[in-house]
């Protein structure tokens, strides 16, 4: 048992003296000066239930709705998890949690995984959660049709069935050894079925929080569902959506809520000397894209391409705009928090000359084009844009900023899909799921709507390939396809900040992949005081 392991089973049902914790830790094998250092690293902040938690969450849409398909942003990704909970949880350590299976196992070759639920489990209306709900729910993001954001999670998905009340068993086209970690995606929520169908839309599930009201794009409020088999630390929650940075980091100082995202980068450094507050820095998964849509012109040329890519200063854009807070992108998306992360594939370095090169053997002299952006698109995107532009210049590529405002940004970039625009990447448990996500041919979230036999073919054999050295040399060599002829330009992998007041207790092991603990926040924290 490690250590994080060790503090969340000992305090996890009760409130432990300082006395009690230390005879505890003895007793599990640890040393006295372990013990006494796993105590003082909380400050004997202890997880203990009670209490109330308003957060200030950015950003959140008018067209938020309780139907999962089209969630990306923290808002309702942290209402997902409260409300209705998934097949199986990803850790902060990097490991599979059980949540309403107990256990799963494959049937030798990894082709077909059976999933044993927990029994006793139900929702929030007091109905007995079966087998049939989770195919339901799992069900409704496949198929030609699906409009999920999952839907690449079951390109390899040959069939799903119940077997009983507590056993459902998936089927693959292939292999996939670690197949499991995909159904941690936060769109595969499990909903009671009706006629058929998942039913989001009524609230029920059977996650740690009841949903008590829900105003898109406003407001959410949550109260401890007590028929959950997960219990929660606060008693109730409440979610207000703030996406102006300057609202958002007034709201904690003045102690209007608890915890915020996304501070502002310019002043989070002073944010982090006030009195009461603290600032968590995650280094993880977290990404932003320049993406460009390949099938068009100008970017279905693979030497535009890299015109655009020599044509930026990364190192000026990780300094200036982001102050340090992060690392230098390599225009692929696995970072360094990645088992399979390639350290060996350099960024490309800015070169006026090397993408003016480019740009002739497009058959151009020059490039004009336009970018669209706003300030809800990521941390610091217009900042970003507006010094990559200057960057460009100098190599002949003319960038005209089309800055659009914050409400409505994502339905248009999402329905009109400009030739060059901002997004962002939280990053997925492991380097299937991310390069599947946002790359392979069939997947909806593949923005740039880039195609390349090789990546889809090496994609699948790294999916199957048990020996962990032969799928890293496959990983590697995916990561240099990407970087080098896919549309997306990723200047830095950022890390994730959030600020709180020294009220809310936090683990010592956040997550690495979405904000706010991987989005668990709700019931993965609690408050001191």
């Amino acid at each position: 048992m490690n250590e994080q392991d060790f503090f969340q089973l000992l305090t996890r049902q009760t409130q432990l003296s300082r006395r009690a914790f230390i005879t505890g830790a003895l007793a599990a094998g640890f040393t006295l000066t372990t013990a006494q250092s796993l105590w003082a690293q909380t400050g004997g902040s202890r997880p203990k239930k009670g209490g109330h938690l308003k957060a200030g969450i950015a950003p959140g849409q008018a067209s938020d709705t309780l139907e999962p398909f089209a969630w990306g942003e923290p808002f309702m990704i942290s209402v997902g998890f409260a409300v209705w909970g998934g097949l199986v949880e990803y850790g902060a350590d990097g490991l599979l949690k059980p949540d309403i299976a107990e256990s799963w196992e494959h049937n030798g070759d990894a082709t077909r995984w059976i999933f044993t639920l927990r029994k006793g489990v139900t929702f929030s209306n007091g109905k007995t959660l079966t087998a049939e709900d989770v195919v339901n729910s799992l069900n409704t993001h496949r198929g030609a049709d699906s409009k999920s954001g999952a839907k690449a999670v079951f390109e390899n998905v040959d069939g799903i069935k119940a077997d009983g009340d507590n056993k459902i068993i998936i089927t693959l086209k292939s292999a996939a050894v670690e197949f499991p970690y995909l159904l941690t995606d936060f769109h595969l929520t499990i909903a009671p079925a009706k006629d058929g169908k998942p039913d989001y839309l009524s609230g029920i599930g059977a996650g740690p929080y009841t949903l008590e009201s829900f105003k898109p794009g406003a407001r959410v409020e949550l109260k401890r569902n007590p028929n959950s088999h997960r219990q929660p630390w606060f008693d109730s929650a409440e979610l207000i959506c703030l996406p102006d940075d300057v609202a958002r980091q007034s709201a904690l100082v003045s102690g209007a809520v608890d915890i915020i995202n996304r501070p502002d980068l310019k002043t989070v450094d002073l944010l982090a000397r006030q009195k009461g507050l603290k600032v968590d820095e995650v280094v993880g998964r977290r990404h932003y894209w320049l993406t460009t849509h390949t099938q068009r012109e100008p970017f279905s040329n693979k030497d535009l391409r890299l015109a655009v890519k020599y044509g930026l200063d990364r190192a000026e854009i990780l300094n200036l705009v982001y102050r340090g807070h992060g690392a230098i992108g390599n225009d692929q998306p696995i970072t360094p928090a990645y088992k399979f992360h390639d350290a060996s594939l350099q960024a490309k370095a800015f070169d006026p000359d090397k993408a003016r090169f480019h740009l002739k053997k497009a058959g151009l002299e020059s490039l004009d084009v336009e970018f669209v952006v706003s300030e809800v698109a990521f941390d610091g995107a217009v900042d970003l844009i507006t010094v990559y532009q200057k960057n460009a210049a100098k190599a002949g590529i003319n960038i005209k900023i089309r800055k659009e405002s914050i409400d409505g940004y994502w339905d248009i970039v999402h329905a009109n899909q400009p030739n060059w625009y901002a997004t962002w990447w939280s990053g997925r448990p492991t380097e299937d799921g991310m390069l599947t996500a946002g790359y392979s041919e069939t997947s909806p979230w593949n923005y740039g709507h880039w195609l390349n036999d090789r990546f889809n073919q090496l994609l699948k054999d790294a999916r199957s390939e048990v020996n962990d050295e032969k799928r890293k040399q496959l990983y590697f060599e995916l990561q240099h396809i990407v970087s080098d002829d896919s549309g997306v330009v990723i200047p830095v992998f950022a890390n994730t900040l959030q600020a709180r007041s020294e009220k809310i207790g936090v683990p010592e092991k956040l997550g690495t992949g979405l904000e706010l603990d991987d989005g668990r926040y709700l019931e993965r924290w609690w408050r001191n005081a």
